[in-house]
């Protein structure tokens, strides 16, 4: 919070631009302990809730064209240099990989008197899940002896805030779901250091901060609190953005006219008012009211996805006779002039609704926008075809994948922003494809890597401070190794997850029945889909054994496994992993396999069928490639079959592929369309009714509208050659662009007669790959070709 917003959404723009750029850490700085120490507040309560101000004031004989820091803080920090915002973090990691920010913080800096001034602050028992913590503290490293002046010790000075007290702890109680974000802020102005960040404020009352221990970088230190690790990925973006609409208001009469900027609202002294604000969709932001006057008032902000009628969603659009419930914050202004409020962390809404009490004076909201943030990914992909409603399904979905991306990936923003592994391998392709920048799915790999159990397994999402091991999810972190070696030249990233790897794989060999050549009962929670025959997502057979989905999963994943380790020089245990996977597909197919049915049943007993089974025994290569396309009709049109949500409908495109039905899935994308004709503006979690409104795994389409329909796919490990392979089902025209790490390809295709192609095709310098229409393949080369092909 600071009083003066002018010229605030260009400062904050220049300063992520800035914080953005490349600043190379200090070698010394990961070989042993740090010179700077780890402070706090002294007499804190360590491990409780808590919001601290930090500031350090330096003097500079001249501004430096130079001046690098590294940051971290537990839990958070936010970093002002001379009153101008320049970064937040940690990254989220764990404590043996504690994400520390390296920042060259010379644009901010001045000849003669400097300040750093940091906000901290520890959520205690009231943290999000998402968050690992040890306790309250602050790191600031000089790079050098040339910034060894900012280096954290008792030299800064701390301020305990009173302000802040956590509200809306009861969010998973009130919305009956399970929802683990952290607390809202209640923040009484009357309490708050204003201007704290600003040079010309007076510290002289502050105590000293007390230090707490010797930060130690990875692979030193004995007696460890943190290890600190550089952060692997970039600072995230921030940008402003204005809510749209006022929807209805009770109590004061409200234009749109404080939402644009144009005049201030004014609620008059002793009123109760209610203004919903629509943003028009669903976004992740950082709510910034500006007030003036008000003493005596109070403001709720509450943040919903959707309005409800008894809990119940309904039409995304509509507000009649709908009430919000959702998370919330409060501020109580002090009568004070310009009084800017922003939560501590950021908050997901499409509706915001303020809840207004005044007492003697009159409050007058100036402004009320939000500052948009996320993982600063950039489009670079392109699709468009002869359906126009397909960039609408485009367009939402890529705002999906943006709303779930952050620090990690997200499972939803709303609910839980939690990193699993069944959303990430999916959230990860997409990534990989629409922008280029594949440094978010390095992170989630190796945050998972850190999150194994003694037993061998991941954890089913990670970071976490909470236990949860999802067995099933294991499997899919490592089919996400194998996506990355699929589309990334990286041998040294990969190799050191191959252990890991077989720890996972090795589990599971222990689960084996050895009579019935499937898996026995398994441990933890099985989840496979949230279907409605699979109680908590688990399908039959998973805790009392020989479940095919499972067994299956497991095989397809051993195959994967098999080629990264045939292909680093393990040819053993390739060999083991291949033959086993024959082996136990063998015996699924003996025993699961319903001939009358044509259909793979969940269990040996063949008392249950899902859409599931017929999936993944095709992706597993467990229906013999004659009978491939026959049992996947049946998954199609069998509507007596348990069915795929959203999130496994990503898989049943793969087995279509597989199949060679690729041309169906144009077919498959009516559950896409039946969200946006109810007022979505982001894909949900599942089917109506459904928790959650925004969850990436429902985004597949941005993936599959580039590798499916335009049917871009590395041909070779490391996209070392593409394979071009449309499938265009009922579409004249199709375009679409992909990042490449060598340059983009681009791919131009039109129908021709009954069923010929005319095709433009684009490869970067030094790569080659093939075009496949039907029976016809046509070699490519680098550069710009054009050819006719007629079927």
């Amino acid at each position: 919070m600071h009083r003066s917003i002018v010229l605030w959404s260009s400062l904050l723009l220049l300063c992520v631009q800035l914080c953005a750029q490349e600043a190379v850490v200090n070698p010394a700085l990961l070989k042993g302990p740090w010179s700077a120490a780890w402070i706090s507040a002294p007499q804190a309560a360590q491990r409780d809730y808590g919001v601290y101000h930090f500031r350090k004031t330096i003097t500079l004989n001249s501004k430096p064209s130079k001046y690098i820091i590294h940051i971290s803080a537990d839990n958070r920090y936010r970093l002002w240099v001379n009153g101008t915002p320049v970064c937040s973090g940690p990254a989220r990691g764990d404590l043996y990989n504690w994400n520390f920010e390296t920042v060259d913080i010379a644009p901010y800096l001045q000849s003669g008197r400097n300040v750093l001034a940091a906000l901290v602050w520890n959520m205690g028992v009231y943290a999000p899940v998402a968050q690992v913590s040890n306790q309250t503290g602050l790191v600031v490293q000089g790079d050098t002896e040339a910034e060894k002046d900012v280096n954290t010790n008792p030299s800064w000075k701390v301020y305990t805030d009173t302000a802040y007290t956590p509200c809306s702890i009861d969010n998973g109680r009130r919305l009956h779901s399970y929802m683990v974000v952290g607390p809202g802020d209640h923040v009484k102005a009357a309490a708050y250091p204003w201007n704290w960040e600003q040079t010309a404020y007076d510290d002289a009352g502050w105590p000293a901060a007390v230090s707490v221990t010797t930060p130690q970088p990875a692979g030193s230190g004995s007696d460890n609190l943190w290890t600190l690790v550089p952060r692997p990925i970039p600072l995230m973006e921030e940008k402003p953005q204005r809510l749209q609409k006022v929807r209805r208001a009770h109590g004061v009469t409200a234009n749109d006219d404080f939402l644009t900027g144009k005049a201030p609202l004014t609620i008059p002294a002793h009123t109760t008012a209610s203004i919903l604000l629509d943003q028009t969709f669903n976004t992740t932001a950082y709510p910034e009211l500006t007030v003036s006057k008000g003493a005596g008032s109070s403001v709720k902000m509450t943040y919903a996805e959707a309005l409800f009628r008894n809990y119940k969603k309904g039409n995304r659009n509509e507000i009649e006779g709908r009430e919000i419930m959702g998370n919330y914050d409060i501020f109580e202004p002090d009568g004070g002039e310009h009084r800017l409020f922003r939560p501590l962390w950021f908050r997901t809404y499409r509706y915001l609704q303020l809840d207004i009490t005044t007492g003697n004076e009159p409050l007058v909201i100036n402004e009320l926008t939000g500052s948009y943030t996320g993982y600063p990914f950039v489009q670079k992909a392109r699709f468009s075809s002869s359906d126009p409603s397909l960039q609408d399904i485009w367009n939402v979905g890529w705002r999906t994948a943006r709303l779930c991306a952050g620090e990690t990936y997200f499972d939803c923003p709303y609910y839980e922003q939690l990193q699993y592994e069944g959303d990430t391998r999916i959230q990860s392709l997409i990534s990989l494809y629409v922008t280029g920048d594949d440094r978010l799915m390095r992170k989630a790999i190796h945050d998972f890597y850190c999150s194994r159990v003694p037993e061998g397994l991941t954890q089913g999402r990670y970071p976490s401070n909470r236990l949860q091991v999802i067995p099933p999810f294991s499997l899919y972190w490592v089919s996400m190794v194998y996506d990355y070696w699929m589309h990334r030249k990286d041998d040294a990233f990969i190799q050191q997850y191959l252990t890991a790897i077989q720890g996972v794989l090795d589990w599971y060999e222990k689960h084996i029945d050895p009579q019935r050549q499937m898996l026995g009962p398994m441990p933890w929670w099985s989840f496979v889909d949230w279907n409605h025959a699979f109680p908590g997502g688990t399908p039959d057979g998973a805790t009392d054994g020989n479940s095919s989905v499972i067994t299956l999963q497991y095989t397809y994943t051993l195959q994967q496994a098999a080629a990264l380790f045939a292909a680093y020089g393990k040819p053993a245990v390739a060999q083991h992993y291949s033959g086993l996977a024959a082996a136990l597909n063998k015996a699924t197919y003996a025993r699961c396999f319903n001939t009358a049915r044509n259909e793979m049943a969940n269990t040996p007993a063949q008392n249950t069928f899902s859409q599931h089974a017929g999936i993944i025994a095709v992706l597993a290569g467990a229906i013999p490639q004659q009978q491939e396309q026959t049992v996947l009709r049946r998954v199609l049109d069998d509507t007596t079959l348990s069915q795929a949500t959203f999130y496994y409908r990503f898989y049943l495109n793969l087995a279509l592929k597989k199949a060679g039905m690729a041309n169906l899935y144009y077919q498959q994308l009516q559950p896409w369309r039946d969200m946006l004709a109810i007022g979505l503006t982001t894909f949900a979690e599942n089917p109506e009714p459904t928790r959650s409104d925004c969850h990436a795994w429902s985004a597949s389409p941005n993936y599959d509208f580039l590798a499916t329909i335009c049917g871009i796919m590395p041909d070779k490990p490391g996209f070392a050659e593409v394979k071009i392979q449309p499938a265009m089902g009922a579409l004249t025209a199709v375009s679409g662009t992909v990042p490449h790490p060598k340059g983009d390809i681009t791919v131009n295709l039109k129908r021709t007669g009954n069923n010929g192609v005319a095709a433009e095709i684009t490869l970067p310098p030094g790569l080659t790959g093939r075009f496949i229409w039907h029976n016809s393949t046509v070699p490519l080369k680098a550069g710009k070709q054009n050819f006719l092909i007629k079927n």
